[in-house]
């Protein structure tokens, strides 16, 4: 396959059709991480959210298999390595509506930023911490065009408070993303940078959310 690094396009952007999932590739479906990821996906394809993930197993496989529960769409960006033992690659099991190769892990990296108008980072390892960096820099580099970024989990609090007493992080970098502990904060995330989407962009309001308690 032909190596053809694009970096994600400046534009305007006013829409969170496709919901990105990222998270740990080494939890099996009886992780409680697993469980929640397939709760989100469930949840984001009832809402008519096209759910967009890596093509890997644990957290990914979660969230394909989440969405398909509620007949929603889900996508994938992938690759195929060759020579990477600790790179999980394309998991069988995972079988999405729409899939797209690519030739190496940078270019999935920046296709999943591509192919997706909201993060939702979950727990991880080393590839998470990449995608997370990645999602965010890039909304600083487009900020007024930016994607939104979610944290899912309490632990970030603590992740972030350190990057904060190490790193010179600026206000605007600090209001790209929030931090969420669950299911219900999720659902006020999204319908809060929705909001703010529709004022960037002019579009009208959409009801609010009702949240069951």
């Amino acid at each position: 396959m032909k190596t053809q690094i694009k970096i994600p396009s400046p534009r305007q952007h006013c829409t969170m059709q496709n919901v990105a999932i990222f998270g740990s590739a080494d939890v099996d479906d009886q992780h409680p991480l697993y469980q929640e990821v397939f709760k989100v996906a469930r949840y984001l394809a009832y809402h008519d959210k096209v759910v967009v993930d890596g093509g890997g197993p644990g957290v990914m496989d979660a969230a394909t298999k989440g969405a398909q529960s509620a007949g929603g769409k889900t996508l994938a960006v992938t690759f195929y390595p060759k020579d990477m033992p600790e790179f999980e690659g394309r998991f069988h099991e995972n079988n999405v509506d729409v899939e797209i190769k690519t030739a190496n892990y940078i270019e999935r990296m920046f296709g999943l930023m591509e192919h997706a108008d909201v993060f939702i980072c979950f727990q991880g390892g080393t590839g998470t911490l990449s995608e997370w960096a990645t999602a965010w820099l890039l909304a600083h580099l487009y900020y007024g065009n930016h994607k939104p970024l979610i944290l899912y989990g309490e632990f970030w609090n603590d992740l972030m408070e350190v990057v904060f007493d190490h790193f010179l992080v600026g206000e605007k970098e600090r209001s790209i993303y929030k931090i969420v502990k669950d299911e219900r904060e999720l659902i006020e995330a999204l319908d809060f940078f929705e909001k703010e989407l529709n004022e960037r962009c002019g579009l009208p309001h959409r009801p609010d959310v009702e949240i069951e308690s």
